[in-house]
């Protein structure tokens, strides 16, 4: 069983854009076998907005930054999608 000294060290590397990013990917590999572009296009939408909205203090401008063009794609899928 690993100690809480060594979880802890290990987990100080990470910021909340690492977990996000984490979900995101997650996300994706399990909405791709669906095989449905509106899930995708809310799943990119949805990151968008979380990356978006999450507090600046916790991660990096860039991941902040990265949530304007996922909300962008995810808003063109959505139209690009067959009804």
């Amino acid at each position: 069983m690993l100690s809480p000294l060594a979880i802890d060290t290990f987990l100080l590397d990470y910021h909340l854009g690492h977990v996000i990013l984490l979900g995101f990917i997650l996300s994706l590999l399990g909405a791709a076998p669906l095989k449905s572009q509106r899930v995708i296009a809310s799943v990119f939408a949805g990151f968008g907005l979380i990356f978006f909205m999450s507090p600046y203090t916790t991660m990096p401008k860039t991941y902040i930054l990265i949530g304007i063009p996922l909300i962008l794609i995810g808003t063109l899928l959505w139209t690009m999608a067959d009804g």
